[in-house]
């Protein structure tokens, strides 16, 4: 069966995609099938699941802060995997992992694609792994588990290490709008729309997603009319905890600031 983020890809025709991330075991340990499970009855097309760690470098306060809940209330990759593989008959739009290397070389790459497999996840993010690592250590694990292993771009990577990075993976890449740390932003300067119409006019060979900063109208439809549709974590992590964990009211609060 073809992985479910090419499916996604290959399936949606002029539809621009709206991908949320949510820190597992936050706001509650057990909260992570509900949020799941909802998003996906409200239309979101892909879910990014963030595996907490004590030390995330490229996230912002928001989601810091999250994964630092999420550890106090006893969060580890183990539960989360047992936790998605309770609901993966219900699941059917793709989920990826967001999380750093150490834990996840800590759980073991071949024990983690496996387990990933087991429990419905179609690929994973790993925001600090080296390219080299990727290439010579993860990537010929994950492709005999038919996992993606998505990478990031930033403005400030170069045009020959994007065609690398296209040549050698699948899935989507994730655009980051800017090379700051996660967080939401009113608009997208000139300066990340000279950037975003430049990989545009690059013409990958794979989908893109653009991610960090998108919180309302202007940068949804910004981040909609560049690529293949728009990542948010932030925004929906805070809505999340001001909604005490009601799904529903994140995402209805969610989807009136995109609107404005």
């Amino acid at each position: 069966m073809e992985n479910k983020i090419n499916q996604l890809f290959n399936n949606r025709g002029d539809r621009k995609l709206l991908s949320l991330y949510f820190c597992a075991g936050c706001p509650t340990l057990e909260s992570t099938a509900d949020v799941i499970l909802t998003m996906q009855k409200r239309g979101i097309a892909m879910i990014e699941v963030g595996i907490p760690f004590s030390d995330p470098l490229a996230d912002g306060p928001v989601i810091q802060s999250a994964a630092t809940q999420a550890l106090k209330n006893g969060m580890s990759v183990k539960l989360l995997f047992k936790q998605l593989k309770a609901i993966k008959d219900q699941v059917e739009i793709p989920l990826v992992l967001m999380g750093y290397l150490n834990p996840i070389l800590h759980y073991g790459i071949e024990a983690f694609c496996q387990s990933c497999v087991e429990a419905g996840v179609s690929g994973m993010i790993i925001p600090d792994l080296p390219f080299d690592d990727y290439l010579n250590i993860v990537k010929p694990v994950a492709d005999r588990y038919d996992l993606r292993v998505i990478m990031l771009i930033t403005p400030e990577t170069s045009e020959e290490r994007i065609r690398f990075i296209d040549d050698h993976t699948d899935g989507f890449i994730y655009m980051v709008s800017s090379a700051a740390i996660t967080g939401t932003q009113k608009n997208f300067d000139d300066q990340k729309q000279e950037y975003f119409r430049r990989i545009n006019a690059m013409n990958l060979r794979n989908p893109r997603m653009i991610g960090f900063g998108i919180s309302n109208a202007q940068t949804l439809k910004a981040a909609q009319d560049n690529a293949a549709g728009a990542i948010i974590g932030s925004k929906f992590v805070t809505l999340l905890n001001e909604a005490n964990g009601d799904v529903d009211a994140a995402l209805d609060q969610l989807f009136a600031a995109l609107n404005k």
